[in-house]
């Protein structure tokens, strides 16, 4: 095993770089539906695991837990809430 601790260091190229920051928003897209799931977390050894599939919208996402919750008695839900998002470019800076 060889101690490099003594070489010199000349020769090496050091650099600095600098990052500009660029600019987004996001917007919806307003043609798009956003998607609404939920998946049954309940459970003590395992997870239920029944899922609501993608729905349009927070009510029929509701109405399927409460009729989950009815059938089965469980009270844990995971929800996923996905939307296509329009990227509207700023300037360099």
């Amino acid at each position: 095993m060889s101690d490099t601790a003594d070489m010199p260091t000349h020769g090496l190229a050091r650099g600095c770089y600098r990052f500009r920051e660029y600019h987004v928003t996001t917007a919806p897209d307003p043609l798009a539906l956003p998607a609404f799931t939920a998946l049954c977390v309940t459970g003590e050894e395992r997870n239920c695991g029944a899922t609501s599939g993608a729905l349009h919208t927070p009510d029929e996402l509701t109405r399927w837990i409460a009729e989950h919750c009815a059938a089965t008695g469980h009270q844990d839900y995971e929800q996923t809430v996905r939307a296509i998002l329009r990227a509207e470019p700023g300037a360099w800076q």
